[in-house]
This record gives C-alpha cells, structure tokens and sequence, in this order.
C-alpha cells in the first residue's frame, strides 16, 4: 500500500501542476482581457514579485496534486463502503485543496469567500463522484453483458 501511495503521490504531483496552468489558461481567455495572469494578483504582492509568486503556485499545485494522488487510494479499501470511501476521500483532499485555496488567494479571504469557495468545492465534488459513479456502474453492465453472453455461448455449443 506504501508504494501504491508513493506512485500516486509521484502521477499526482504534476497531475496537478498541469490542472492549475490549465485553469489559469482558462482563467486568463475568460476574465482577463487579453493578458495572462498566472497568478493572483494578491499572491504577487505577497510575494514580492510576479515570478515567486508564479514559483509558489506551481510548488503548491504540485503539493494539491500529489495530495489528491496519494488520497486516490481510499478507494481501493475493500472493506470500507462507498460512503466512507467518499467522506475520507473529501475529508482527505479538503486538507490539502482548502488550505492551498487560501494561501494561494484562489478564495477572498473572508468567511463569504470561503464558504462560496467551499460550495463550489463540494458541488464540483459531487459533480465528479456521480460521473465516476456513472461510468463504474456502466463498466459493471459491460463486464455482466460479456459474461452472460459467454455463458450462454458455453452452454449452447453441443458435447462431443
């Protein structure tokens, strides 16, 4: 399990990265006019400048990613129920996602950015278990369909 851990740590961290460039992309076509911001600008400022600004959100875009890689592995205990697969999983990527958000002044830094942040965390979380909840459940169906038909192919071919 260790090694399992230490592999996803190792995938996540620039899993993450490219998640936090690609959001700033985003950010940058939709919002900013032209221009590309890298950062926010209350990062550079406490930062003291745009490229240790820029160096701090990469570091921790890798820290987050390597955070939700090594989380990833809840779901591999079998002898945990989905539902407490899911509250460890959020509780896990929470300390890691919120503290980070903070820091990074990806949230305004007051109890209503917080909370507004904190919203769009849990609906983005929900929004992705129901899609990895969709696509195991469609998995599942395959997997039985491929057995049945099997099945019946095995049992309809005559003894010799």
């Amino acid at each position: 399990m260790k090694k399992k851990i230490l592999q996803r740590v190792l995938l996540g961290a620039p899993v993450g990265l490219a998640i936090s460039y690609f959001i700033t992309i985003v950010i940058s076509l939709g919002w900013a006019d032209g221009t590309y911001l890298a950062c926010m600008p209350e990062l550079v400022v406490w930062a003291g400048n745009e490229i240790r600004a820029v160096a701090v959100q990469a570091l921790v875009s890798c820290l987050v990613g390597a955070g939700f890689g090594g989380s990833s592995v809840v779901w591999e205990v079998e002898r945990w129920g989905l539902a407490q697969q899911t509250g460890v999983y959020f509780f896990l990527i929470s300390l890691f996602m919120l503290p980070a958000a903070y820091a990074m002044h990806w949230m305004e830094h007051s109890l209503t950015g917080f909370v507004q942040y904190f919203g769009l965390f849990v609906l983005l979380f929900i929004l992705m278990w129901l899609v990895e909840l969709a696509i195991g459940r469609y998995s599942v169906r395959r997997l039985n369909a491929r057995l049945t038909e099997r099945q019946s192919s095995a049992s309809s071919k005559p003894e010799r």
